[in-house]
């Protein structure tokens, strides 16, 4: 009987260890959808705001309805420029002048293919989600070894990305509701 126990923990041990990892659930996901919403509902392709976490900082984001999302977070060299365009709500222009002046060791971007939030993962059908912090670029497809990383180290860049996602959505999710 206790060879049998045995046997059949050693047989559920190894299954456990050849399962391969749950994919990690995107708190973006939601609050992506909800924004391409907002901005459908509003006729808009583009949005800016403050990011209320950090004053000092914007984000921006384009939107390619049923594409991608494009959001761009850093801090402004000439804050009472964006500011001005903010009031004028010039979301494109802000956009662009963050995309292209903006403090470099500030600056987080995120390309998300199908505006549905960051996926650890790709689907076969689409391309993978990216973020890239003060010019180091993550590419989301689940090939970490392509990357040089190992699997943890992938995973934890994938939640802290997600984590920063969710932040500049937060903020832009606020600004779309109010220029209703």
């Amino acid at each position: 009987m206790q060879r049998v126990v045995f046997g059949s923990l050693v047989v559920l041990t190894a299954l456990a260890i050849a399962a391969p990892a749950p994919a990690q659930e995107s708190k973006s996901s939601a609050l992506a959808k909800e924004l391409a919403a907002t901005l459908d509902a509003g006729k808009l392709d583009s949005i800016a705001a403050r990011d209320p976490s950090a004053p000092d900082t914007f984000v921006a984001a384009l939107y390619f309805p049923g594409v991608q999302l494009l959001v761009v977070s850093a801090k402004y060299t000439a804050p009472q420029l964006l500011d001005a365009r903010l009031t004028k709500k010039e979301y494109r222009d802000l956009y662009i002048d963050l995309s292209s002046a903006s403090v470099p060791s500030t600056k987080a971007f995120v390309e998300d293919l199908g505006a549905d939030g960051l996926h650890a993962k790709h689907d076969e059908n689409k391309g993978s989600d990216t973020f890239e912090l003060a010019g180091v670029r993550t590419i989301f497809d689940g090939d970490w070894k392509k990357q040089k990383m190992a699997e943890a180290d992938y995973m934890k860049a994938f939640a802290s990305a997600d984590d920063r996602y969710v932040q500049m959505l937060t903020a832009l999710i606020a600004q779309a509701k109010k220029s209703k």
